[in-house]
C-alpha cells in the first residue's frame, strides 16, 4: 500500500524485507538517497507517494502550472526503479485516460523523455548514473513537457520557435490541448488513481472555482495558456487574437459535464452556473 504522506518521502520501517526483487543493500541505499532528495527539494505542484512494501515503485502527480494550457489539471505518473538503477533510468508510465494531451505523453502510457532514454538527447539531457535523479525527471516533466507551448514539443517543430509561423500555429494547438486537459480532468474526477482519491477531491474542491473562471476567460477571448494563478489574463494580453469559434463551441459542450462533476465533489460552482448554459446559448 502507499505511504500516507504527500510530498514527504517516508523511510520504510524495515528495509531488510525489501531486498528480494531489488538490487540489494546498495540499491536500497540509493533509493533512500533519492527519497531524501525529493523530500528536501520537491518543487511546488509536484507530489509523490511511495509504496510501503515496494521500494521499486512510486507514484507522482504534477499539477498543471498557470500560464500553460494544462493549468490546474492533474497528471499522474508511475515510476519503476529496476534492479540496475541507477545504472539504468527509472521506467515511467503516464495515466492518459485515453487522451494524448502532449506529444511526449502517449495514450498507451509511454513517456517520451531523453532523461528516461526514451528519446534522443545529449549531455545532461540523457540519464547519467552519477548525477541524474528522479527529481530531475519530475522537474523536466513539469517544465519541459507540460509547458506553455506544447506545439514545439512535436518532433521537428522546435525549429519554429520564435518564428511568426510557429507562434501562429501554437495558438490553435494550445486550444486543442486545453480541451484535452479539461477532458482529462473529467477522467481523473471519475476515476482517481488508487490512494489519491482524497487528494483529487481536495484539489478540485480548492481549484474548481478557478478552473471555471479560466473557462469563462477563454470563452470571452483570452489567449489559452496565458492566465495567472487566479485565472486572470495578463494586463498586456493580445487584443488582436481571440480564441476560435470552434474552440469556444467545443468548450461550451464540455462545460455542463465539468460543472456537474465539480459540484458532485463539493466544489463551489455557484458563480459559474451560467457557463453550463453556454452550449445552448451558442446553438440558438
Amino acid at each position: 500500500m502507499f505511504c500516507s504522506a504527500l510530498r514527504t518521502i517516508t523511510t520504510l520501517k524495515n528495509s531488510q524485507t525489501m531486498f528480494q526483487g531489488t538490487g540489494g543493500r546498495k540499491w536500497v541505499k540509493k533509493v533512500q538517497q533519492e527519497w531524501g532528495i525529493l523530500e528536501k527539494n520537491l518543487p511546488d505542484y509536484i507530489y509523490v507517494r511511495v509504496f510501503e512494501d515496494r521500494m521499486d515503485l512510486m507514484r507522482a502527480v504534477i499539477i498543471g502550472a498557470s500560464g500553460t494550457p494544462y493549468q490546474d489539471g492533474l497528471f499522474f505518473f508511475d515510476f519503476y526503479l529496476p534492479p540496475e538503477f541507477p545504472q539504468a533510468p527509472p521506467s515511467a508510465y503516464y495515466h492518459s485516460g485515453g487522451l494524448r494531451v502532449n506529444p511526449n505523453l502517449y495514450v498507451d502510457g509511454k513517456v517520451c523523455l531523453s532523461l528516461l532514454n526514451t528519446w534522443t538527447g545529449r549531455g545532461n539531457e540523457v540519464w547519467d548514473p552519477s548525477s541524474s535523479s528522479i527529481l530531475q525527471v519530475l522537474v523536466s516533466l513539469q517544465g519541459l513537457v507540460l509547458n506553455e507551448k506544447p506545439y514545439f514539443n512535436e518532433a521537428g517543430y522546435e525549429k519554429q520557435v520564435g518564428t511568426v509561423e510557429g507562434e501562429k500555429n501554437a495558438l490553435p494547438y494550445n486550444e486543442n490541448t486545453y480541451l484535452l486537459s479539461v477532458k482529462s480532468m473529467l477522467y481523473i474526477l471519475r476515476r482517481p488513481p488508487m490512494n489519491f482519491e482524497d487528494f483529487v477531491k481536495s484539489h478540485f474542491c480548492k481549484r474548481g472555482h478557478y478552473i471555471l473562471k479560466a473557462c469563462e476567460a477563454y470563452l470571452q477571448g483570452a489567449v489559452v495558456g496565458t492566465l495567472n494563478d487566479d485565472a486572470c489574463p495578463p494586463t498586456d494580453s493580445n487584443k488582436e487574437y481571440s480564441c476560435s469559434m470552434g474552440f469556444k463551441l467545443a468548450l461550451g459542450k464540455i462545460l455542463p459535464r465539468l460543472i456537474t462533476a465539480l459540484k458532485d465533489i463539493g466544489a463551489d460552482c455557484s458563480q459559474y452556473e451560467h457557463l453550463g448554459k453556454t452550449e445552448t446559448a451558442q446553438e440558438s
